[in-house]
């Protein structure tokens, strides 16, 4: 096994690029966080522990995507230690089990394709085919939709849907055929539906952090099922996932309508819940302006990326682009420093949201304020690569 440290020095940050110009910010981000973290065991706050998790998984794939942009050997092999560390050689993933049925866990497996590609190395493929098995065993509400863990049963969380639908998406393209591809995609589709379905606000027309199609739980209302509000994070993932998932849906396959159709839809809403201000948006995004409340990092690098993908792909209106293009000056402007070594920080970001559980959390206002508020997580950081390299490509 490859060590998983990599020598200081490979990961020394370079603030400028051949000619004096300046690095492009989704290359300054990568550089930054790889001065911060000595490797990627260090990324998320994880403290040098080696676990499977969708954090570090989640900003390693915005990573390799600079890397596939602008090259860099040392971030492909910082990425690619970790990888080679966490799979091992028999496709077995350390602290992964399939029998937590946990969806956050198929999140990381996305750039299992990646190396499988790259290197030919059949323990990645073993891995995927482990996830996938996840996948066809994961337990289901009555209309076909994952619960989010077998520790939430009935329960579905809008972050779910990103945790598991691109990986399968990427899977059903690359490994199956013919109805049984068809199947995947209408099963993909359907996790959109069911989730916007039962989570939706036709007050505010946002959509709620989850649903509990038991009605059992604590935290839900006993008549709809669902949570008490939207939290900006859990829309973004949603949004993420159509605009992440499109990239595999055959334009003839009739569900990719039905994701653009819900992607217009909650992108026409959105602006209306930012903060008139700043331009982004609130850690409880229905509750605007209300004491306590924060403009925070990670939902609006989300729906920075979604604007700029969505235009860019052409699924939302080509009209949008002066806003999407202002919408990121206006991520950067709010959460964006740089300190004494040029190493920028993306700051105000929350570091987890969640209901139920051990701490019983309630979903309710104070709850959502209590988490932890800190830079550079990597629910913020990987979304803002991302924003990133949108922008950049528009250059």
């Amino acid at each position: 096994m490859k060590r998983l440290i990599i020598a200081a020095a490979a990961c020394s940050l370079l603030l400028s690029c051949g000619g004096g110009e300046t690095a492009p910010m989704s290359e300054l981000m990568v550089r930054s966080q790889m001065s911060r973290c000595p490797d990627a065991t260090w990324l998320d706050y994880s403290e040098g522990r080696l676990k499977w998790s969708y954090t570090p998984g989640l900003e390693l794939k915005a990573f390799l995507d600079v890397y596939e942009t602008y090259g860099g050997e040392d971030i492909y092999d910082y990425v690619e230690a970790w990888y080679d560390a966490v799979v091992h050689e028999d496709g077995s993933i350390e602290t992964y089990s399939v029998d937590k049925y946990n969806v956050d866990l198929i999140c990381p497996g996305r750039s299992l394709f990646y190396f499988y590609d790259r290197t030919g190395d059949g323990k990645y493929r073993k891995a995927i085919e482990l996830l996938k098995s996840q996948i066809d065993a994961q337990p289901r509400t009555s209309e076909g939709a994952f619960w989010h863990k077998k520790i939430y049963p009935h329960q579905v969380w809008l972050d779910g849907v990103y945790m598991t639908t691109p990986f399968y998406a990427e899977y059903a393209s690359r490994y199956l055929e013919g109805e049984e591809r068809l199947e995947a995609y209408r099963e993909i589709v359907n996790e959109f539906v069911v989730a916007a379905e039962h989570t939706y606000d036709p007050a505010t027309g946002l959509y709620r952090h989850a649903w509990d199609e038991s009605r059992s739980m604590f935290w839900c209302d006993p008549q709809t099922g669902q949570s008490q509000h939207c939290w900006g994070r859990a829309l973004g993932w949603y949004c993420m996932a159509i605009v992440d998932v499109l990239d595999w849906l055959p334009e003839d396959f009739d569900g990719r309508r039905v994701l653009i159709d819900r992607l217009r839809t909650i992108c026409a809403v959105l602006p209306e819940w930012a903060d008139p201000e700043s331009g982004v948006w609130y850690q409880v995004m229905d509750q605007p302006g209300r004491e306590g409340n924060y403009l925070e990092a990670t939902c609006s690098a989300m729906f920075s990326y979604v604007f700029l993908k969505g235009v860019r792909m052409g699924w939302l209106d080509e009209d949008l682009l002066p806003y999407a293009k202002q919408l990121y000056q206006d991520v950067v402007d709010e959460f964006v420093t740089t300190d004494d070594q040029g190493r920028i920080s993306l700051e105000k970001c929350c570091a987890v949201g969640g209901l139920g559980g051990s701490d019983n959390r309630m979903g309710d206002y104070a709850y959502y304020l209590s988490e932890p508020v800190r830079p550079n997580d990597s629910k913020g950081v990987g979304p803002f690569i991302w924003a990133s390299l949108e922008m950049e490509m528009l250059k």
